[in-house]
């Protein structure tokens, strides 16, 4: 059973940043790609950056490209989420995901960021 734990939210001002920190355990294989999600107040889970395995492919939601930087350590087991030039629509719960073949199956349980204006 795959664990996956966040951390480093927090509370910040417009256009400062933040960086997200996940650590992942239990893996029974090595090829997982790992990311990103955010859930604002009455909105759905989106997606916001994955990473493969070999951390050589990214990608990024639209409003977050430019800004977020999504980097791993397969030594650590680490995923991290670099965040900068925060907007206040960026506040939401950030969860970190586990994909093992075609779909996010592990979850973690969520850090909170929120960006004043």
């Amino acid at each position: 059973q795959v664990q996956l734990v966040e951390s480093g939210g927090g509370l910040v001002q417009a256009g400062g940043s933040l960086r997200l920190s996940c650590a992942a355990s239990g893996r029974t294989s090595s090829s997982h790609a790992m990311g990103w999600f955010r859930q604002a107040p009455g909105k759905e889970r989106e997606f916001v950056a994955a990473i493969t395995w070999s951390g050589t492919g990214t990608n990024y939601e639209d409003s977050v490209r430019g800004r977020f930087t999504i980097s791993r350590d397969n030594a650590k087991d680490t995923v991290d989420l670099q965040m900068n030039n925060l907007k206040p629509e960026d506040t939401a719960v950030y969860y970190c995901a586990d994909r093992p073949a075609a779909s996010w199956d592990y979850w973690g349980q969520g850090t909170q960021v929120t960006v004043s204006s």
